[in-house]
């Protein structure tokens, strides 16, 4: 048995606290001794029940970085006193890394979610502020040894030169598919007694609304489109925009978001950039079909073989609106999908053991 440290920022509903919850969930049921250090108690989930939890920071905001690190330093040692050495150390989230960074944990191996290139490209268009904030970050995994979640972004991070990192490989986001499958079934509070469509993601730039709503608008006839997201009424003020305001539904945060994806027609994605979109997988085993923009990275390791033809260049609505029509008129069939076997928890749950012992 391991004895495996887990770090996660906060509690908040996105994609990369679900991973590190889920990574903690399925080390657990593989027989491992997990500890999650979880820095900021504030959040919409609920931590997993048969992990260890360890809350690091009452105020973390009110604490300089050189004092963040001491204090999540003490938390370990504490913990390692009492318990003995963890044998693997894993850092989940860019506001991780840099607390994380220098407080010689090892082994240590940073996840990065993120088409990283793409996110600095994106914040130096919005200005020197917002780069120089997101460059602070990504510094943090200079010289690391880095797990990225698809073999698109090792690619682009073994080709970074500044980074310089110790080691790239990819280890997909574990899936406990069976549970999923269970929380699909479920009737849940809510759904729309008609067909509907379904898109999950926050609104930030990456995701790319404006295409997504532009490509509703031009499906006149098709189902209206459900959205889980952070902010619905910053969703709902852009759909206005674009005219489409009437026919979205924009139900809030769902504990059980699989009985949604589960009953609509299709999912849809258009980000301009992902790691790898949970969302995607997700879909694909409650059994609803996907379109997708092709984006850096993820969608196209997602979406192979017949699913391929769902791939769609990024920041065009006319040829996604043409895809999904295709789709909802003849859906694909989906059975023995390859990502599906390939992101299996219990299958993800020795990679990151096998870390221990490099």
């Amino acid at each position: 048995m391991k004895k495996v440290a887990i770090f996660c920022h906060n509690l908040f509903a996105n994609g990369t606290v679900k991973v590190a919850l889920t990574q903690a969930e399925v080390l657990q049921e593989a027989g491992q001794d997990v500890h999650l250090f979880i820095f900021n108690k504030e959040g919409d989930f609920t931590p997993p029940k048969d992990v260890t939890i360890h809350y690091v920071f009452d105020s973390q905001k009110a604490l300089s970085l050189a004092a963040q690190k001491m204090r999540l330093q003490e938390c370990v040692h504490s913990i390692e006193q009492q318990n003995g050495k963890f044998s693997l150390f894993l850092s989940n989230s860019t506001d991780c890394d840099v607390v994380v960074d220098g407080c010689n944990f090892d082994p240590c191996y940073y996840f990065c979610h993120c088409a990283l290139q793409q996110e600095l490209i994106m914040e130096l268009k919005r200005g020197p502020i917002h780069f120089l904030r997101r460059w602070k970050k990504a510094k943090a995994l200079i010289g690391k040894r880095i797990i990225t979640v698809s073999e698109g972004i090792a690619t682009e991070l073994r080709n970074t030169r500044w980074l310089k990192p110790q080691s790239v490989q990819a280890i997909y986001n574990p899936f406990r598919i069976d549970d999923i499958k269970a929380k699909a079934k479920q009737e849940v509070d809510g759904l729309p007694n008609e067909p509907f469509m379904i898109h999950i993601g926050r609104v930030t730039r990456q995701k790319r609304l404006d295409i997504l709503f532009q490509t509703l608008k031009a499906m006149p006839t098709a189902p209206k489109l459900v959205l889980l997201t952070n902010r619905p009424e910053k969703a709902r003020k852009l759909a206005r925009k674009y005219g489409v305001e009437d026919r979205i539904i924009t139900p809030g945060f769902q504990s059980n978001p699989y009985a949604w994806v589960a009953r609509a027609e299709l999912m849809l994605l258009s980000s301009d950039f992902e790691g790898l979109p949970t969302v995607l997988i997700e879909s694909l085993i409650c059994g609803t079909p996907v379109v997708s923009t092709d984006c850096p990275h993820g969608p196209s390791e997602i979406l192979t073989g017949e699913l391929a033809q769902y791939l769609v260049p990024r920041r065009q609505p006319a040829l996604l609106a043409k895809k999904a029509t295709e789709c909802l008129t003849k859906p694909p069939l989906l059975n023995e999908l390859p990502i599906i076997q390939a992101v299996n928890s219990q299958y993800i749950a020795q990679q990151y053991i096998s870390l221990c012992e490099k």
